[in-house]
């Protein structure tokens, strides 16, 4: 294995599986505020949020951790810059107080909060900025959810990082061009445990633990314990569908229990690693094996995610349900070529369904992913697979994996702008 791709796919997974306490969005937007009013010293009179689109579609219909159940940008906002630690980053609002979500409602009802739409800038998009006592301070995140790409006080620049171009997104993280499906195989095999299994074993305890949460109770609609009533929860298949969703069901619904992200995605989180879990409890797989399943799982969604950006009207669930499936048959002894088909059946059946929000139904959206995912695994197995030319299904599966992401990246964006238009109107 190569040295130089060894060591990039390790910091990639360190990078990308971050914990992070509900929808990435909107404690996004709460890092963001936190650090302007860390940069100003004081909570401000007013602070004005603008933002990108996709930013405002994945923000309004998703309750904010630990606001008591209230949901939207003001309040995650509001609560980032009255309680909000920086410090915890993804996990800013673990530490908000009943008083701090009392004094929130309040400032927000006294129109503490201005909100703006703000165009030609990346998808992920937040600009804050405070103003008091004669004094002010913004922070803008772009490209990636903690991404600081511009900080000032008093109209002094802190900080500011340039780009190419204002549509481009501004990406930090390690570069993941290397990624390929036979590599992440290769690497997946010969991965020295220590070198992920800190990252790995996160995700299997945090993610199991909303999601075992998410079945506990009603959250949202419920629809991991409504897989589990109605249909056959001897069946591994509709159990991998449930924990997933479940999980989904809890964090949508503003449960305080933290997951490990995928793709700066707790859904997608959830949805590439417990499915595999599961499967490996059915098999009496090793925990050796689990981890290099989920190394795999992990690194083909993130693989899919970077040709389409981190926001797009493409949902990343079926992204994430891809990965799922491959790592599932690779923990179950599947071939290169069959790991390979199971992305190519999967992408080919279920590739660009629609993101319209964060929200309850993505637990639904999960559901149905990994329904065609695990389909197409067991297809694969069959040989009964998808062929080239057949669709968007291309000569290899690189090619593949591309065409599906420029119809996320490219061909979506007049469907995400219309589904922005539509939610406004609302």
């Amino acid at each position: 294995m190569s040295k130089s791709y060894y060591d990039t796919f390790t910091r990639i997974l360190e990078e990308e599986l971050e914990s992070a306490l509900g929808c990435t969005e909107p404690i996004a937007i709460a890092y963001s505020a936190s650090v302007m009013r860390s940069t100003l010293g004081f909570i401000p009179d007013h602070i004005a949020v603008r933002t990108s689109g996709n930013i405002i579609k994945n923000v309004k219909a998703v309750t904010v951790p630990n606001s008591g159940g209230l949901k939207g940008i003001e309040v995650a906002a509001t609560l980032g810059v009255i309680g909000g630690r920086e410090d915890l980053v993804l996990e800013v609002l673990s530490k908000i107080t009943p008083d701090q979500i009392e004094k929130a409602k309040d400032l927000i009802a006294n129109g503490f909060v201005s909100v703006g739409l703000v165009t030609e800038v990346p998808s992920l998009y937040i600009e804050i900025e405070g103003r008091g006592r004669d004094q002010s301070a913004k922070c803008i995140v772009s490209g990636e959810h903690t991404n600081i790409t511009h900080l000032e006080k008093n109209g002094v620049v802190l900080k500011d990082k340039k780009t190419s171009c204002a549509v481009n997104e501004s990406v930090e993280s390690t570069d993941g061009s290397e990624l390929s499906v036979s590599k992440i195989i290769d690497y997946a095999k010969n991965v020295k445990l220590d070198d992920v299994s800190f990252v790995i074993d996160r995700q299997i305890k945090y993610n199991s633990a909303i999601a075992k949460e998410g079945l506990s109770r009603k959250y949202g609609v419920s629809v991991g314990r409504t897989l589990l009533t109605h249909y056959d929860a001897s069946d591994v298949r509709i159990r991998a569908r449930a924990m997933a969703s479940a999980g989904s069901d809890a964090r949508m619904s503003g449960c305080s229990l933290p997951v490990i992200i995928n793709s700066g995605s707790g859904n997608q989180g959830l949805t590439v690693s417990l499915p595999v879990i599961e499967y490996a409890k059915e098999y009496g797989k090793s925990h050796e094996e689990l981890v290099r399943a989920l190394v795999l799982s992990n690194l083909i969604a993130i693989h899919q995610k970077r040709y389409i950006g981190p926001l797009s009207a493409f949902c990343g669930a079926v992204n994430a349900a891809t990965g799922a499936a491959a790592g599932i048959c690779f923990l179950l002894g599947g071939s290169d070529e069959e790991i390979s088909q199971t992305i190519t059946d999967s992408l080919a059946n279920v590739g660009g369904i629609v993101c319209d929000g964060a929200k309850a139904s993505c637990a639904a959206k999960i559901s149905s992913a990994l329904e065609a995912a695990i389909l197409s695994y067991e297809m694969t197995k069959e040989g009964n697979c998808f062929k080239d030319g057949e669709g968007l299904v291309g000569k290899d599966i690189e090619t593949t994996i591309e065409s599906f992401g420029r119809v996320g990246r490219e061909g979506m964006k007049e469907t995400d702008q219309e589904i922005l238009k539509i939610m406004l109107e609302k």
